[in-house]
């Protein structure tokens, strides 16, 4: 075992060295410039599709709702990435990177958008409604299925197993610190709910996450909002601590901020999910009238997960001191659970516990979904999808005995992948989803309700839910 994470460390040192930091933030910023800035100029304009309830497509095909597919996404965004992943960015790249994790989300934001635009424009039909993701824009938008083949394969592995294991390991870890419940019979439980939900559909999954993420959001929200209040005094120091540790001399001779952009990319990057392939899953699966709303909305979810929730967590961590002994000190959720008994006693323990029990379980469902639209895109099997659903109930098993290390090194190296495969296709297909934005605007500045259709942009190709004539638009209330 110790070969096997010694060879992917390496693995994992050189890509994310060499290759991922140039990508996540030259493309960001390059799509960022290329949208004029999408991600801050339509930030209102987020909420107001949020909330469409509808669930009708322009072409009449009726999938889940915008919110609903948001939820999903969000379960996904929205689990260890923000408790644990936090925890471990700053206590091995100290507290200039939650800096780097700001960076990536604000620039991961026109990433995003690209990647879930494209997702809605190439999704196709399906008895659920929709499905689709970035095996499907490769297919369909650049025709090249081998592409997609690769990226699904690797995206299967790397959600439904990888990052699986990842959350049952965290909340194993946690339950154990909590409430002393040993891990292998936390394994068992959660293999069990896992089974359970997993088998009952995407109907289920949507039903699910639409009333946990909001919930577990909220309330960790409250908890951090407390915590701020009570040192209110401290901020500024604290503002001043984390830029500092950025761009400071004395951490740039000692090699510091390497070690700060490093870990906040990579566990930015873990959290949100900005430009990996995964979000877009979701975005397809909604039915909405023009694809940019369902790119704006997934946009919103990068904001949500990293400026708010992993900010919030960083706070509470840096506030409490409890990072200082850096690596020899507590690790992962070990280190929030430390940093939250510090600020309001040791029942803090055991909320951290129910914390990321919803948090991380919610993520489960999301991460279980991705694997299996992608499985459905290189066969429709229903004994391939057995198969899966199998792997994955093993796999939430195994990570809540494994060692912590290991799974995060394989989950470091499979995003580090799935990112690059997924940003190529996506810098290759950015005028598609460019023309879509310029068609949403033009119709928003004449007072529409932006309507998508295969017409709406010349010369465009490998569509299968936009084919219909428009319904009539209404004017904008």
């Amino acid at each position: 075992m110790k070969v096997l994470t010694d060879v992917i460390g390496v693995l994992n040192d050189y890509m994310w060295s060499y290759i991922l930091i140039v990508l996540l933030i030259g493309l960001g910023l390059l799509f960022s410039l290329r949208s004029r800035f999408v991600q801050f100029r339509y930030f209102g304009e987020m909420f107001r599709v949020l909330t469409d309830k509808s669930t009708i497509s322009a072409d009449g095909k009726r999938g889940i709702s915008s919110f609903q597919a948001f939820t999903i996404s969000t379960a996904s965004r929205v689990g260890t990435g923000n408790l644990a992943g936090v925890a471990s960015a700053i206590a091995a790249g100290g507290p200039g990177a939650v800096f780097w994790m700001w960076l990536i989300a604000l620039l991961g934001g026109a990433s995003s958008f690209m990647e879930s635009t494209l997702a809605q424009i190439y999704k196709i039909k399906d008895e659920d409604g929709f499905r689709g993701g970035p095996a499907y824009y490769m297919e369909r938008g650049l025709k090249k299925r081998w592409m997609g083949i690769l990226f699904a394969i690797v995206i299967t592995f790397c959600y439904g197993l990888v990052f699986n294991s990842v959350q049952a390991n965290t909340i194993s870890i946690a339950m154990d610190e909590g409430f002393a419940i040993s891990r292998w019979m936390i394994g068992l439980i959660l293999a069990a709910l896992t089974g359970i939900i997993i088998f009952g559909g995407l109907k289920r999954i949507a039903h699910v996450t639409q009333i946990v993420v909001p919930v577990m959001a909220v309330l960790y929200i409250i908890l951090a909002i407390f915590v701020l209040a009570k040192h209110i005094g401290e901020l500024p120091s604290m503002f001043s601590l984390i830029f500092e540790h950025a761009f400071g001399i004395r951490q740039f001779v000692g090699g510091g901020i390497g070690a700060a952009l490093m870990m906040g990319i990579k566990r930015g990057l873990f959290s949100n999910e900005a430009g990996m392939g995964s979000a877009p899953n979701a975005a397809a699966t909604a039915a909405v009238s023009h694809p940019v709303k369902q790119g704006l909305i997934q946009t919103l979810g990068v904001f949500t997960d990293t400026i708010i929730i992993c900010t919030a967590t960083a706070f509470m961590i840096l506030l409490s001191g409890a990072y200082t002994d850096g690596p020899k000190g507590p690790q992962g959720i070990a280190l929030t659970q430390a940093a939250l008994s510090t600020h309001v006693g040791s029942w803090a323990t055991l909320f951290v516990a129910v914390a990321i029990f919803l948090f991380a379980f919610s993520s489960v469902i999301g991460n279980y979904y991705y694997g299996e639209t992608n499985i459905e895109f290189i066969k429709n099997s229903k004994v391939g999808i057995f198969v899966y659903r199998i792997a994955v109930i093993g796999m939430v098993y195994f990570g809540s005995v494994v060692e912590f290390g290991v799974v995060w090194s394989l989950a470091d190296l499979f995003m580090g992948i799935m990112a690059i495969i997924n940003l190529i296709a996506v810098t290759m297909l950015a005028k598609v989803a460019l023309a879509a934005l310029k068609d949403y605007r033009a119709q928003r500045k004449a007072g529409k309700d932006p309507v998508f259709y295969s017409d709406s942009i010349p010369g465009l190709t490998g569509i299968d839910a936009w084919d219909k004539k428009p319904q009539q638009q209404r004017k904008v209330q």
